[in-house]
């Protein structure tokens, strides 16, 4: 077992792997100017230093050596509230390989089916920590049309399916859309995008595979420029992470890589595991997002003059209220965890289910009030050039003045801020992630509705009425 270098983590991405970023076929990431910005995000995640980050990073494994954190499996509250923290203070570059947390929690499951699968689990968590690589979580197949089951599609391939089942392994072929960090990742973990009937046998299918397996192509967009100006982008400048178009044009996967292949009754299991870390990771990120929108819309209103108007405080208690809620939902699931059969804790379904389709559903009304209080100055302030030049920058400066104690230059950043976070390259992004990582509303309320007891509601209703409790036959 070894923790890589950032060096390492870089020179590790020059291994054939097939990338194609607008029309063109990168043979090497790691020198094209549009990996430039993601590489060094991610890479950032290998420095094992003694800081309170790189200290952070790392744990003992029952073996004894170092590994990663985001390959801590969780065995108390303590724990669940240190991978909180690390979710906190890590690029979605190396979070993402926390779809290994979702294959160790249900293994346990899978090993009543099939030992040999919940084996092959275990051993490729194992080489993927021991030797310090990441892997991205490949789930969401295209679906073709919706009103239709993978097997009644015009075309077969609109699910990821097993077209070939040899001895040696199976061969796969189909798509996986929106997958982050797809080509910075060094392993490519397949999962169920949904439950499977019989008649699917060839969908249900699980495996993990190199990034440079042959006839995996991966087709990249960003949500933003390959480099951008830090002032007049301070989101976009410091996480921009490509999305990958990942296709399995036929690729070949050894039996010890696989995890399911046509056991239907476990694929409905594989989604929902992933589903549940994937809005646990949703949620940290925004307890982040809607403190910064509380902090934002303040420093707005008293940049502005404005702290002591009603309306506008009233604007900022309906942020608080939103931050706040968010905040208490996290930290109820981490504190009412649950647990497996083999003791890996995991945060509570019910409760990180319902917060993220709070905020979810929230979101865009929330951001309204932000956009509310800035004004359309969030969309038509001068870039950072036009302030620096000597001709242009007086006027700016002058005219942008609001009173005493104002710095200029801040409120820019402030209204750049607003503008990158709500209304631009990575806000753009974030105003569909809010709604679909982690699967849509849909995948929430049917989730809500499975893990609240509904027995106990009725119960207590029918208590509260008067009524007869009905008798167990």
């Amino acid at each position: 077992m070894a923790l890589k270098t950032p060096a390492q983590y870089v020179e590790s991405l020059r291994d054939g792997r097939v990338t194609f970023w607008d029309g063109e076929r990168i043979d090497d990431i790691t020198t094209h100017p549009r990996f430039q910005l993601p590489i060094k995000i991610v890479a950032e995640d290998y420095v094992y230093d003694d800081s309170e980050y790189g200290t952070l990073r790392r744990y003992k494994a029952e073996d004894g050596q170092q590994a990663h954190r985001i390959y801590q499996i969780p065995r108390s509250e303590e724990d669940l509230a240190v991978r909180v923290e690390l979710m906190q203070h890590t690029s979605i570059g190396t979070l993402v390989t926390g779809v290994y947390m979702a294959l160790m929690s249900v293994k346990d499951d899978v090993a009543k089916v099939n030992p040999q699968y919940a084996a092959n689990i275990e051993r490729m968590y194992n080489y993927c920590r021991d030797n310090d690589l990441r892997a991205a979580e490949v789930i969401t197949d295209p679906k073709g049309d919706r009103k239709r089951r993978a097997h009644q599609q015009d075309d077969p391939d609109l699910y990821v399916r097993i077209v070939e089942r040899r001895a040696d392994g199976i061969v796969v072929r189909g798509a996986k859309l929106h997958i982050t960090a797809a080509s910075l990742v060094h392993e490519l973990v397949v999962m169920p995008t949904k439950g499977m009937i019989a008649e699917e046998a060839d969908y249900a299918v699980s495996f993990s595979i190199p990034v440079n397996t042959p006839g995996v192509k991966i087709i990249n967009r960003s949500v933003a420029a390959a480099e951008l100006n830090p002032f007049d982008f301070p989101a976009s400048s410091h996480h921009s992470m490509p999305e990958g178009f990942v296709i399995f044009d036929d690729v070949f996967v050894p039996w010890d890589r696989v995890f399911l292949a046509g056991e239907t009754q476990l694929a409905s299991r594989l989604a929902q595991s992933l589903g549940l870390w994937e809005r646990t990771g949703g949620m940290v990120e925004a307890v982040r997002i809607s403190e910064l929108f509380v902090g934002l819309a303040q420093l707005v209103n008293e940049m502005q003059g404005k702290d002591q108007d009603p309306i506008a405080q009233n604007s900022v208690a309906e942020l608080i209220a939103y931050a706040e809620m968010l905040r208490m939902s996290l930290d109820y699931s981490c504190r009412h965890f649950e647990s497996t059969a083999s003791g890996m804790v995991y945060p509570n379904t019910l409760g990180i289910n319902t917060a993220k389709y709070y905020y979810a559903v929230n979101y865009h009304q929330t951001v309204r009030y932000l956009h509310d209080l800035a004004g359309g100055l969030v969309l038509t302030l001068p870039l950072e050039s036009d302030l620096r030049n000597e001709d242009s920058g007086k006027y700016i400066r002058k005219y942008l003045h609001t009173k005493p104690g104002v710095n200029v230059e801040t409120r820019m950043r402030v209204y750049n801020m607003i503008r990158d976070l709500t209304a631009d390259a990575y806000g753009g992004w974030q105003f569909v992630v809010a709604l679909q990582a982690g699967g849509g509303l849909p995948a929430q309320r049917l989730m809500m509705r499975r893990s609240y007891n509904m027995d106990q509601a009725k119960k207590r209703a029918l208590i509260a009425s008067g009524a007869e409790l009905p008798t167990t036959p």
